[in-house]
């Protein structure tokens, strides 16, 4: 498969000191299926128009939309790394796609890539392509292209210091030795301020090295505890764009929280 660098749409965010005027939305999808990423573009204004006194009170204030998420999972592409634990980020995507019925059959950036909804929160999925320890290269270029804050880039990946099949949100950080993370950062100039979403695997049994142990797959009992923590993971997703990242921050990293979530 050919990995295109072309543009999908432009996402511009201009001088927010100035009143707003949210341009219409481009849609072309069914209602209960979306194909297309909307071209959110917001443009400035020195002048309104005028409104009397009478509109005003009777008009209320429109809300201003959301503005776009990206969500990584990081992964190795290829049949012969399918579910292994490495590969977590990736499974991850996977259900939240599925959950919020979006179509994860687009190739461009370097990443194979599914544009949607989660409640009314436009989002880009996206899987690079680029093999692990090169991620940076489909990750910087798509948030290059869209202009997209960092704090509305969430990167999902497996963390060997992390128990098995537990999640930790945190707001931003290090890579913590993580050959994708490390290369994320490094595209993004070396910035570390982006939300991330850890997946325990946990530690690799007696002396065996980590390398072959992320790449092994899950065993069964294994596989059935991480399908609780994807669900959990899709409802942390969700409370992160619609709520705010304390509100989903309280709920991933409190066992009793997620608890009750399942």
């Amino acid at each position: 498969m050919k990995l295109s660098s072309s543009p999908l749409s432009t996402i511009r965010f201009l001088n927010f000191n100035s009143p707003l005027i949210i341009s219409p939305l481009s849609f072309n999808f069914p209602k209960t299926t979306f194909t297309r990423f909307p071209n959110f573009s917001i443009h400035t204004t020195t002048s309104s128009p005028a409104i009397t006194a009478a509109e005003s009170q009777l008009a209320p204030p429109k809300p201003l939309p959301h503005l776009p998420w990206l969500i990584v999972g990081l992964g190795n592409p290829g049949k012969k790394y399918n579910a292994t634990r490495h590969n977590v980020g990736f499974e991850m995507v996977d259900a939240i796609a599925e959950s919020e019925g979006i179509s994860i059959n687009n190739v461009n950036f370097k990443a194979l890539l599914g544009r949607g909804f989660i409640g009314n929160v436009p989002v880009m999925l996206a899987k690079p392509q680029t093999f692990m320890n090169s991620s940076g290269e489909s990750v910087g270029s798509i948030v290059s292209h869209y202009k997209i804050p960092l704090k509305h880039v969430l990167v999902v990946y497996d963390d060997l210091d992390l128990p098995f099949a537990k999640l930790r949100l945190l707001p931003k950080g290090g890579h913590g030795g993580h050959n994708g993370m490390r290369s994320i950062i490094d595209s993004l100039k070396g910035s570390r301020d982006f939300p991330r979403l850890r997946i325990g695997i946990g530690r690799p049994p007696g002396k065996m090295d980590a390398v072959n142990f992320v790449l092994r797959p899950f065993n069964k009992q294994e596989r059935e505890e991480l399908e609780f923590t994807f669900e959990r993971g899709i409802e942390a997703v969700r409370i992160l764009l619609l709520e705010g990242f304390d509100k989903s921050a309280t709920v991933v990293n409190s066992t009793k929280a997620m608890e009750q979530l399942g």
